[in-house]
C-alpha cells in the first residue's frame, strides 16, 4: 500500500482519472483460487458456494492494476467480508494510516474508509455516485482478468498441498507487479477470453451498511456528486 503522502495522492489521482471518484486509495475484492480436495479434518471448510474446494483470497489493487495487498489464510466457505473484517489492512485503515478509502462491492459493508454501491439509488446524486463507484472498483475485476491470464495455474486450480498453494499465489502476485513495471505483456495468443476458464462468479449476499458508514457515505455524496 502507498505509504508517503505523495504516493497516497499519486494513487487517488490516478484513480480519479477514471471515472472522477475522489479519494480512492485502492479497490478491493475477493476471488477463489481452485485447490485439490483436503481430506483432513476440516477439509469440508475449504468448499465455497459453488461446490469445489477452494482458496478465498483478498486482492486491494491500484489504478495500475499491481496488487498492493494479498490475504491468502482463509479457505473457501469464509465469506469476503469477514476477511476484510480481520485483516491487518483493516486495523491500518481504522488507525488513520491512509488519506484515502477503499471501494468494495456490495458483499462488505459500508464504513467509513471502505465504501460500496447504494442497493437502491433514487436520486441523480445516488446514481452518479453507483456509476462512477462501479466503474472505479471494476480495476479490481480487470486486475483479476490480468493476474489469472499472466498464470493459468490460478484459473485452473493448484494442486500441491495447501501451504505450497497459498506461496504460489503470492509469488504470482509479485510478479504480476513485476511484469506491470516492466510493461510485460501476456504471452501472445493468449488474450481469449477469461470465463471460458473461470468458474461462475459467486453471488455475495448483501451486507448492511453501518451506522457511521451510511452518514460518511451519504456526506460523501452530497459533497461531491452534486
Amino acid at each position: 500500500m502507498p505509504t508517503t503522502l505523495n504516493e497516497q495522492q499519486e494513487t487517488i489521482r490516478k484513480f480519479r482519472s477514471i471515472a472522477n471518484f475522489p479519494t480512492v486509495i485502492g479497490a478491493i475484492d475477493c476471488t477463489h483460487i481452485r485447490v485439490k480436495k483436503v481430506n483432513a479434518d476440516g477439509g469440508q471448510l475449504y468448499i465455497n458456494r459453488k461446490g469445489f474446494s477452494s482458496i478465498n483470497v483478498q486482492v486491494v489493487c491500484d489504478a495500475d492494476l499491481k496488487i498492493m495487498d494479498i490475504v491468502t489464510r482463509w479457505r473457501g466457505s469464509v465469506h469476503d467480508s469477514r476477511i476484510f473484517r480481520e485483516c491487518r489492512l483493516k486495523q491500518r485503515f481504522e488507525a488513520g494510516a491512509f488519506s484515502g478509502i477503499l471501494l468494495g462491492d456490495s458483499g462488505y459493508a459500508c464504513t467509513p474508509y471502505l465504501f460500496t454501491p447504494l442497493l437502491n439509488p433514487t436520486t441523480p446524486q445516488e446514481e452518479r455516485y453507483n456509476r462512477s463507484h462501479i466503474c472505479t472498483r471494476n480495476t479490481v475485476e480487470r486486475c483479476f482478468g490480468l493476474w489469472k491470464q499472466r498464470f493459468r495455474c490460478l484459473l485452473r486450480g493448484m494442486f500441491g498441498d495447501i501451504e505450497t498453494a497459498k506461496k504460489t499465489i503470492v509469488a504470482c502476485a509479485v510478479l504480476h507487479n513485476m511484469a506491470i513495471d516492466m510493461r510485460e505483456d501476456v504471452f501472445p495468443g493468449e488474450r481469449d477470453s477469461i470465463e471460458q476458464y473461470s468458474s461462475e462468479p459467486i453471488v455475495q449476499r448483501y451486507i448492511a451498511p453501518s451506522i457511521r458508514g451510511n452518514i460518511r457515505r451519504r456526506q460523501f455524496i452530497e459533497t461531491h456528486f452534486q
